[in-house]
């Protein structure tokens, strides 16, 4: 019997044509047999692969030059590869794969079984993505004029000008009008965008026999108590989070004064040098356990010695390959968007790409030379490595094992490469003995980014989780957000907010349509991973407390632990999760231990300084946040 062709491509002018082309002699495909299916498979994935490839690079068109001409374009080939996902996504529910045996043929349907969005009316698919663009636009494009200027009426991009001011400045005036003006520009403007946003995508979700968007967006985790899990997890790392918080404010206490920050209150949210309080990096010079010893920032090293945005990616590159992994292909080099062009409105939000033909990877970044964009673009190689070593499975298997395994690998390289001996090996450090103050103050600044990070990465879905269900209203956007904000994070807005913000809407993964909660997990998984990796490189064995600490670990050129990252890269997302985990490490549970085993040093550290001064562990707080509509402060 011929095979179904689904769907044919064809080129003419500019315009991609979407035609369906049925083979003659079709019988009904319920009486299909598991090798016709397995040829159906090998067809789709096939047509898949190359309709991933126009989207891509019409999305990477528009995303690297935000003009109306290519969101035109991009929206265009959207909407037909939504009338090719919409046809093979009618053939393949007609197959009836829950009957058979081969367990690689099921999953491959069940996921085929999926088609998101594409669900969706054509009207209403082209409704979504309009929605979808117009929030992003707003973002991408936002400004703010500049703080005290009456004069010169001169802007400020977000990068670089308002993260560096709110990296860099200790004036609250001047970071509360920064942390005010971004809302304004961005989320008050997105929030009428937003309820016709969650009504189409849960429209979507119910096409697709789930509940709401919510259960869409966990079905990728395979278990049906995800959400349970994810609450252990970040009750087993709480006490951590609760020392942390408590010395950071006692710290930020004692330069603003108790007037702005109490014992026992919230800290103020523009005072921890990231827009959104996701990380406290910024916090690291006035704040560190030991002032008087010096602090790692290799930032100073790299401008000396000349360091350039090539050179940078080309020293990631040569840590992956050192431990066995790919080199980038000629068209990476080639095709990646590094720095930001002059004179051209871009997405600067750093991402990797993959083009779904087997060598076209690339990445986006508007990259300076500082030590967190060498971190960060090691963070985006490895998602270039992990679609490198899965692009031989079926193209439906391109993908993580679970979302959050795409974002750990990259983090678990940083967590070598942010090490002391690795910066010595590579030049960016002078060679100096090790003490017990520079190893605190080396945990305290990786826990500003990590450990801060985790409740803020967990909020962000806890709160669009709620708006999916319904749980939380249109007229509860805002105030439902600094719930969890205040109870998750213990922080407060700047200024009283209310329900004509919309706070939610300054981030860019809200107005993108990105879940978030596998940021969440991926820094619990790179942590099992980096564990995992230094017993294979021979640098740490948890079952002896006299050898070397986890945090000391730097796999740098070690095959032993590459080749057994790279079996797991391999298996893409053709086994579940807790299947590709347990290759690598024997566990098949996401588990706190190896991060709380990597930050152990740093708790005991935290709890008695608490302890010696006082502090008040956790948060109190009467005041109001947020006021709904028709509220009025108290007094």
């Amino acid at each position: 019997m011929k095979l179904y062709h689904l769907c044919v491509i064809l080129y003419l002018s500019a315009t991609v044509v979407w035609r369906p082309v049925l083979s003659a002699g079709i019988e009904d495909s319920s009486h299909r047999s598991e090798i016709e299916a397995s040829k159906y498979l090998e067809n789709v994935n096939h047509e898949m692969a190359q309709w991933a490839n126009q989207y891509a690079l019409a999305d990477w068109n528009w995303a690297t030059n935000l003009t109306d001409e290519n969101a035109a374009k991009k929206l265009a080939i959207s909407l037909e590869y939504s009338k090719f996902s919409k046809c093979m996504w009618e053939e393949t529910v007609k197959y009836p794969w829950t009957t058979y045996k081969d367990p690689n043929i099921k999953r491959q349907f069940k996921f085929m079984s999926d088609i998101g969005t594409d669900a969706l009316p054509e009207d209403k698919v082209k409704k979504l993505e309009e929605t979808i663009d117009a929030m992003q636009s707003l973002y991408d494009k936002a400004t703010i004029p500049e703080y005290c200027d009456t004069n010169s009426n001169r802007t400020l991009s977000f990068e670089p000008d308002i993260t560096d001011i709110l990296a860099n400045s200790t004036d609250v005036n001047e970071l509360t009008y920064m942390w005010v003006q971004w809302r304004e520009a961005t989320g008050k403007k997105i929030r009428p965008l937003y309820p016709e946003y969650v009504k189409l995508n849960n429209e979507a979700a119910r096409l697709n026999n789930y509940t709401d968007t919510a259960e869409y967006w966990i079905r990728d985790y395979e278990v049906d108590d995800f959400r349970q899990r994810i609450e252990c997890l970040w009750n087993q790392i709480k006490p951590l989070y609760l020392q942390i918080h408590a010395y950071v404010r006692s710290k930020l206490r004692e330069i603003y004064g108790e007037s702005l920050i109490t014992k026992r209150g919230l800290i103020p949210a523009q005072l921890l040098g990231n827009m959104w309080a996701q990380e406290w990096e910024n916090l690291n010079d006035f704040t560190r356990p030991y002032p008087t010893t010096d602090d790692v920032n290799p930032t100073s090293a790299m401008i000396n010695q000349k360091y350039t945005p090539k050179k940078m990616f080309k020293m990631a590159e040569e840590f992956y390959t050192s431990i066995n992994l790919s080199p980038m292909t000629p068209t990476f080099w080639e095709r990646s968007v590094i720095e930001k062009p002059n004179g051209v409105d871009m997405e600067c939000f750093a991402s990797a790409w993959d083009f779904s033909d087997s060598k076209d990877f690339r990445i986006k970044e508007c990259t300076s030379v500082n030590f967190i964009d060498f971190i960060t673009l090691h963070h985006e190689m490895g998602h270039i490595e992990y679609y490198m070593q899965y692009a031989n499975q079926p193209y439906i298997y391109h993908g993580g094992a679970n979302e959050g395994f795409h974002e750990a690998i990259g983090d678990t390289i940083a967590l070598s490469v942010s090490t002391t001996k690795h910066l010595n090996k590579i030049g960016l450090l002078p060679n100096t003995s090790r003490s017990c103050e520079a190893d605190i103050n080396y945990l305290y600044k990786i826990g500003l980014q990590k450990i801060a990070f985790l409740p803020f990465g967990y909020l962000m879905d806890l709160w669009r989780w709620d708006v999916f269900k319904g749980i939380t209203t249109e007229d509860q956007y805002n105030c439902d957000w600094w719930k969890l904000r205040c109870s998750y994070q213990g922080i407060e807005p700047p200024v009283t907010r209310t329900e004509e913000d919309f706070d939610p809407g300054s981030k860019f993964h809200i107005v993108a349509d990105v879940p978030y909660i596998r940021y969440f997990v991926s820094f619990i998984l790179q942590f099992q991973f980096h564990q995992a990796l230094c017993e294979k490189a021979g640098q740490f064995d948890p079952k002896n407390p006299s050898s070397q600490p986890l945090n000391l670990c730097d796999i740098y050129q070690s095959t032993d632990a590459g080749n057994a990252l790279k079996d797991m890269l391999k298996l893409g997302s053709s086994k579940p999760w807790f299947d590709a985990i347990e290759l690598l490490t024997g566990q098949r549970e996401m588990d706190a231990g190896p991060l709380l085993n990597y930050f152990n040093p740093l708790y005991e550290w935290l709890k008695n300084e608490n302890e010696r001064t006082g502090e008040y562990i956790g948060w109190e707080t009467n005041k109001e946040v947020c006021l709904k509509k028709g509220e009025t402060s108290q007094p």
